[in-house]
């Protein structure tokens, strides 16, 4: 059973994989052409997600506007796995600060294991191992989490881990696209995949099944 120190660590140990991913762009591509680029184009349109791609959208205008970026054209990256890194890092970070708000103690700034509310924040990757200190008590200049505190620490864990190993496509996922994307029979299509398998595409309806090869059976 992962404990909520072990998740933590695999997010720091998984991160440096996760910036590595950022330099693949994003691939708009239909059944044919490969379920994992069509399932990243669908994630584009999830609601939740638009308000933060708007906002990133905007500061890329930003860019494009400072002359300092004239005669240069910005490197492609992956928007989905950028939208996952902000995601997780804003989590980590409020978490920690929160969690140093309310436990820490004293005054000093020398210690290595105090939280610091000035300067540069820092990483998700060392964000994340102060957390799993906490989680596992180790000492620190500050009080024991509370059980409300570690709950809140379990689902931001929980949920943080969930998004990298998706990222990462080492999460099995299985999921049923909306009614927009149905089958030419008008069934509903269910998508699974990750970690490690070969993602398939099922119609609930006629039963047809589609590999990132194109028709497996049908």
């Amino acid at each position: 059973m992962h404990t909520t120190a072990t998740q933590l660590q695999t997010i720091a140990r998984l991160w440096p994989d996760l910036e590595d991913a950022l330099g693949t762009p994003n691939t708009i591509a239909g059944f044919g052409l490969g379920l994992r680029g069509y399932l990243a184009t669908l994630e584009q349109y999830d609601p939740e997600e638009l308000e933060s791609r708007r906002w990133h959208a905007a500061h890329l205008r930003t860019l494009e506007r400072n002359p300092d970026q004239l005669g240069t054209r910005p490197v492609p990256i992956s928007l989905r796995i950028l939208e996952v890194q902000r995601t997780v890092e804003a989590a980590l970070h409020e978490t920690a600060t929160q969690i140093a708000a309310a436990n820490q103690l004293g005054a000093h700034t020398s210690h290595p294991h105090r939280w610091s509310f000035t300067g540069q924040p820092p990483g998700a990757a060392w964000t994340a191992l102060w957390l799993s200190a906490r989680a596992e008590g180790r000492f620190w200049p500050g009080r024991a989490l509370t059980g409300a505190q570690l709950q809140h620490l379990k689902n931001v864990a929980r949920e943080a881990l969930h998004r990298v190993e998706t990222a990462l496509d080492l999460a099995r996922d299985v999921r049923e696209l909306s009614p927009e994307h149905t089958c030419q029979c008008g069934g509903r299509i269910v998508i699974t995949g990750g970690a490690g398998d070969q993602p398939t595409a099922r119609c609930r309806g006629c039963g047809a099944l589609w590999s990132e090869r194109g028709v497996v059976a049908a």
